[in-house]
């Protein structure tokens, strides 16, 4: 039974009521918006949205269902891009209590329920969308049953994770920094003959061995990461190739000595069109992030790769000589289109050039 009992309260005072479908209490957080029609279970699972406020703009979700969770292949949960829920709470126009899919597990309430998520419904979210645009990304909180809550939500940033984990027993060594990154860039890794071995962000990997550095996506401000790019800095001296994706990007132009900046509404949809820079070739592709590396100012040996059609910013760095490169977007493609997963094979031609194996 869906209750209409919850409040969706925004920084500037716009209040909105709606019907709960989740967890029936109260949160917090920067509200953000995705415009993809499917993948909300990839959607929620994925670290860059920790502590944030989710709006599928898509007006039906939840008519699928959730796969099965404890699902596993070369252990990674196979249907999803982290072992949990990282989302602080779940905004839709219409909730499907009429779930039906052969791969469906459980109904999207119930993993909300299971996992302490609070789920709302009945809100324009298209307009909500709209508000946001104008106005930018803000604070909000979902009030269930009157239950207070400040609009202080969960700090966007990556706890000390668990030590080196490794996975496959491929010809080629992936040494991967993990600041929240999803499930299916190291099944990408695996596909293609690598062994990955993941460290957490804070990790000194100096004296790893590896030939291939990379770089995950993950949550909050770039500029955080103060001792992953201090590292990052010091390998680039090195000439093994590297390769960041997301928030990786930003933190590899941070060491190179780019800045970043934050975007008024971010860019989190499966449709954002990119130009190779130099070409005609545009490719669609999947994003999440609300910052972007500033390209006013590029360092000596690096080129701007990729550039948002939408609206200019920067989506990617190389650096030929040295063979580092970064895109903002996502080439794994979990959920969205896989246009740009070629880059995968791009980065392993990179090691093979640099060891001759």
């Amino acid at each position: 039974m869906i209750n209409k009992n919850a409040k969706l309260i925004l920084e500037d005072g716009s209040i909105y009521e709606a019907y709960s479908f989740g967890d029936e209490k109260s949160s917090a957080g920067e509200i953000v918006f995705n415009t993809s029609m499917t993948g909300y279970n990839e959607s929620l699972t994925d670290p860059s949205y920790k502590g944030q406020i989710l709006v599928f703009t898509y007006p039906l979700i939840g008519n699928y269902g959730i796969p099965p969770i404890n699902s596993y292949k070369n252990n990674i949960k196979k249907f999803y891009e982290s072992d949990k829920i990282h989302v602080s709470g779940l905004i839709t126009s219409y909730y499907s209590d009429y779930e039906f899919h052969w791969n469906m597990e459980k109904t999207l309430s119930e993993f909300l329920k299971i996992n302490q998520i609070v789920g709302i419904s009945g809100i324009d979210t298209r307009s909500l969308t709209k508000k946001l645009r104008k106005k930018g990304t803000m604070f909000c909180k979902i009030i269930i049953s009157d239950e207070i809550t400040d609009y202080l939500g969960e700090k966007v940033y990556i706890k000390k994770k668990n030590k080196k984990k490794i996975y496959g027993n491929g010809k080629y060594k992936i040494l991967l920094i993990d600041c929240g990154v999803k499930n299916n860039i190291i099944r990408c890794f695996l596909e293609r003959n690598c062994t990955v071995i993941r460290v957490p962000w804070n990790y000194d990997f100096l004296n790893e061995d590896y030939d291939g550095l990379f770089i995950s996506n993950g949550p909050g401000n770039p500029k955080e990461y103060k001792t992953t790019i201090t590292n990052i800095r010091k390998v680039l001296k090195f000439n093994k190739p590297i390769f960041g994706i997301c928030l990786g990007n930003q933190l590899l132009g941070l060491a190179a000595g780019f800045d970043t900046h934050k975007l008024k509404y971010g860019h989190r949809s499966n449709n954002q069109p990119v130009i190779l820079s130099g070409t005609n070739r545009c490719f669609i592709t999947s994003q999440n992030h609300g910052y972007v590396i500033d390209s006013k100012k590029i360092p000596n040996g690096w080129k701007i790769f990729f550039k948002n059609l939408n609206d200019n910013t920067c989506e990617g760095l190389i650096n030929y000589e040295k063979f580092f490169f970064s895109v903002q977007f996502h080439p794994e493609a979990s959920s969205g289109p896989i246009d740009t997963q070629f880059l995968f094979d791009v980065f392993l031609n990179f090691i093979k050039l640099k060891t001759n194996k």
